[in-house]
């Protein structure tokens, strides 16, 4: 993006209960039940949601059992959804597990080390946040996270589960300025709708903006700053209710906002041999280091694989002329400094472990737990020493 003119760009974020992460979130929490017991399993799993349904599908491999029907009660039972009021409710949804084995054609070709399909992955990261993030989409992750606290708090007790939100904002010479607007969309009861029951009240509204969006946005919004809430006047029927959900359908909020190209494969409910996971998650981790050792302020990568073959067919990295050295001599310490095959990856990121349920909400990048590994900034010496 023009380092010179003024813009505005837009992020947006979904929350715990939206029809989508309720899926992400039970596909993965399929995948760290398998590993919690067998760190061979290959595992695919898909979910889809819709009004009192949930379908549980895919490809799974393993040696342990997996109750599938707790998990998926449990799941939805820690999202919130625990009333017939929200419109959908863990005690009394169906659920129907149509899961089948991974094919041996794939299994043969990972087994000996390969990568489990072909793809490009995306790694990026900038420096205009502490978490090398774009700041529209921390911003934005940030507030449907806070629409979790206070109703889990029970501090605006009127919430539901479902929400989303969406952060506009001014950039002046390249850098983030200030918040231009703010677009708040969440569940709630009926008990905040005006006497026309058709839009909620201006108090519910302000009440909205001070406790949710005041606290995360702080000195970046100003008198300018535009808030939109519940728009269409109100939001009753919500969650799967109102809107199926599958895995894999927010892949833009789980990455980088938009900021940067995607390479078009999901995350949730894969175990680390795909490597549409696990070599986005290095792309990732090289990228930060990059920009944590102060090698340039801006870097994207591209991975590419194909299916049975362990070394990434293409390597590029473009950091948009914010260097301090060549792209090309980056990708050469690149290629020399990390094993990207997918044995490497899941080594050097520890990837074998149940924690994959975590990274079903609020983004899979920029994250503070220790479990997110690929967030280490553990090579910036490594790469400061092999470029110079």
């Amino acid at each position: 993006m023009s380092q010179q003119r003024k813009f505005f760009f837009a992020s947006e974020s979904v929350g715990e209960g939206h029809p989508d992460k309720v899926c992400d979130q039970i596909s993965d929490a399929v995948l760290d039940a398998v590993l919690a017991d067998d760190k061979k399993g290959r595992v695919a799993c898909e979910t889809y949601v819709t009004m009192g349904l949930v379908v549980v599908g895919g490809e799974i491999t393993t040696q342990t059992h997996i109750d599938v029907h707790k998990l998926v009660r449990g799941v939805v039972k820690a999202i919130g959804y625990t009333h017939p009021k929200y419109g959908f409710d863990y005690h009394t949804c169906a659920i129907l597990n149509a899961i089948n084995k991974q094919s041996s054609d794939i299994s043969q070709g990972v087994d000996a080390g390969g990568a489990g399909d072909q793809g490009i992955m995306i790694g990026y990261a900038i420096d205009e946040t502490p978490e090398l993030m774009p700041l529209s989409l921390m911003l934005a992750h940030s507030l449907v996270r806070r629409f979790a606290e206070v109703r889990n708090k029970g501090i605006l007790k009127y919430l539901g589960p479902d929400c989303k939100s969406q952060v506009t904002v001014e950039y002046e010479n390249g850098k983030p300025k200030r918040v231009e607007n703010v677009v708040l969309a969440c569940q709630h009861t009926e008990d905040i709708l005006d006497t026309t029951g058709h839009k909620i009240t201006r108090v519910a509204r302000e009440e909205m903006i001070k406790v949710v969006a005041s606290p995360i946005l702080k000195g970046l919004a100003d008198k300018n700053t535009k808030y939109f809430v519940n728009e269409t006047g109100k939001f009753v029927v919500g969650g799967p209710q109102s809107d199926t959900g599958m895995t894999g359908r927010k892949i833009i909020v789980d990455t980088y906002g938009g900021r940067t190209a995607h390479g078009g494969g999901a995350f949730s409910g894969k175990d680390p041999s795909k490597v549409d996971r696990s070599a986005t998650y290095m792309a990732r981790y090289v990228a930060k280091n990059i920009i944590a050792a102060g090698l340039a302020r801006e870097c994207f990568i591209q991975l590419a694989y194909c299916i049975g073959v362990a070394e990434p067919v293409n390597v590029f990295i473009d950091t948009y002329d914010t260097g301090v050295i060549a792209d090309e001599k980056l990708e050469k310490a690149v290629r020399r400094i990390f094993d990207l095959t997918p044995k490497g990856i899941i080594g050097a990121l520890d990837l074998l472990k149940p924690k994959y349920l975590k990274t079903a909400c609020y983004g899979h990048f920029g994250r503070h737990e220790d479990s997110f590994t690929w967030e280490k900034t553990d090579k910036v010496e490594v790469l400061k020493r092999e470029v110079k």
